[in-house]
């Protein structure tokens, strides 16, 4: 069949073919992807061994600002073009789950971001009467926040939408998909480290809390470069997520009590309202780093085009718009 994006993918008469690309993956990487691909005019099928609420991308703080993430260059392509669709989305806040809210990102001088800031309106340096107390510096900003669980819900109705299905289904390879379709696309963040034996990725594991709000309506985050205790507050609908934990190589998905008090009382620094607010869940998730994002196909033997989108660090939700689109075109080259 013919694909929206110029490509073909052609399909085979084998009675074992049932789409024309399936995705493996429901993070927020995987569903964007087969939204891109579906709406190109192309049969999807997202393969994914955990439900939505449970993925990665569900516990993400889902700020739009990198972190974690190479290349610089290309990351920076990737996420002027996601800024654009997120700005779109947030028309409809309640549907997508996408809100534009202002805030706070210390101990970032301007100088030190990327050509993209250059696409984000109002963007500036924080007037000294802005700064929370112990704070000399920071940037003003207006940019997506996003609702992770009400996004990858408005995601996948949308991939249903344009004629995708979604398949609670594990692999322990990629020829098992490679049967059902003449390209698999590789969204499987963390999972990527066994499926294709890439030890360049590695776990970098996050704990959030979150706690009732107070009042709180804008943002603010601390980037800690090179510490495993960050500091960073979200104000969702759902509460507010107060994060952080960036733990290299650890795979421990159990929310450490301790850890928990940590990052409260390090919100709390900044939002006093906070060291009594009630709590109302923990999250703990694991980002998929490695030295640069993997966006390339190969050819699987038998034929079948396996694309690989995946190793987005902590910034997956932030340029997934732009790889989504690039995994497609690589896809259906």
């Amino acid at each position: 069949m013919n694909g929206g994006n110029g490509g073909e993918i052609r399909v085979t008469g084998d009675a074992g073919v049932t789409r024309d690309v399936i995705v493996v993956g429901g993070g927020v990487i995987g569903l964007t992807t087969a939204v891109v691909l579906a709406e190109s005019g192309h049969r999807v099928g997202v393969w994914t061994r955990d439900p939505l609420g449970r993925t990665t991308s569900a516990v993400a703080g889902a700020l739009f600002w990198p972190y974690r993430i190479e290349p610089e260059r290309q990351v920076g392509t990737w996420l002027e073009r996601s800024l654009g669709h997120y700005e779109r989305l947030a028309r409809r806040p309640d549907e997508t789950g996408v809100r534009i809210v202002s805030g706070l990102m210390a101990d970032t001088p301007l100088d030190s971001l990327g050509p993209w800031a250059s696409r984000v309106p109002g963007l500036r340096e924080a007037r000294t009467d802005e700064l929370p107390g112990g704070f000399g510096q920071a940037l003003r900003a207006a940019v997506p926040l996003i609702d992770m669980p009400v996004h990858l819900r408005y995601l996948k109705e949308r991939l249903r939408a344009a004629g995708g299905t979604v398949e609670r289904r594990s692999i322990t390879g990629f020829g098992e998909p490679a049967g059902r379709a003449p390209v698999v696309v590789d969204c499987t963040g963390i999972g990527a480290r066994l499926l294709v034996a890439d030890a360049s990725l590695y776990p970098v594991r996050g704990q959030v809390v979150v706690v009732e709000n107070p009042g709180i309506d804008e943002w603010f985050v601390v980037p800690a470069p090179g510490s495993a205790d960050l500091t960073y507050v979200m104000p969702q609908p759902y509460g507010v997520l107060l994060g952080g934990s960036a733990t290299d190589h650890s795979w421990d998905l159990r929310p450490d009590p301790a850890e928990a008090g940590a990052i409260v009382a390090r919100c709390a620094r900044i939002h006093p309202a906070l060291s009594g607010a009630r709590v109302l869940e923990h999250r703990v998730g694991l980002r998929p780093a490695r030295p640069r994002v993997r966006l390339e196909a190969e050819t699987l033997p038998g034929g079948a085009r396996l694309v690989h989108n995946y190793g987005h660090g902590g910034a997956g939700v932030t340029v997934a718009w732009g790889c989504a689109e690039d995994a497609a075109r690589l896809a259906v080259a």
